[in-house]
């Protein structure tokens, strides 16, 4: 089974950007779709961002669509959202999550990081 670690996260100003990073261990990525989600206080873990086993393949929520980039590098065994033109509503915890395909539903995914805080500040 591989084993998810998610970096990158901290404090931003509003427009601001930042890269998260998703590290594999145990097996290798290029086995695996990948996706981020999103995490608030209050509320439940939502869609970010997918993207296939190849690469060649990425869907977005339409919430982030335009900001953000999902990108994967299997050769290093890690997966990237970058992040731009941050906004506060964009503030949770982020997790990257390993599943068979590229969904957008939360359970289709079997492992998941332990999540990294993004908080975007007004």
């Amino acid at each position: 089974q591989v084993q998810l670690v998610e970096s990158g996260g901290g404090l931003v100003q509003t427009g601001g950007s930042l890269r998260l990073s998703c590290a594999a261990s145990g097996r290798t990525l290029s086995n695996y779709a990948m996706g981020w989600f999103r995490q608030a206080p209050g509320k439940e873990r939502e869609f970010v961002a997918t993207i296939a086993r190849s690469g060649d393949s990425t869907y977005y929520a339409d919430s982030v669509k335009g900001r953000f980039t999902i990108s994967r590098d299997n050769a290093k065994n890690t997966v990237y959202l970058q992040m731009n033109s941050l906004k506060p509503e964009d503030t949770a915890v982020y997790y990257c999550a390993a599943g068979l395909v590229p969904t957008t539903v939360t359970g289709t995914y079997a492992r998941w990081g332990q999540g990294t805080q993004v908080t975007v500040s007004s």
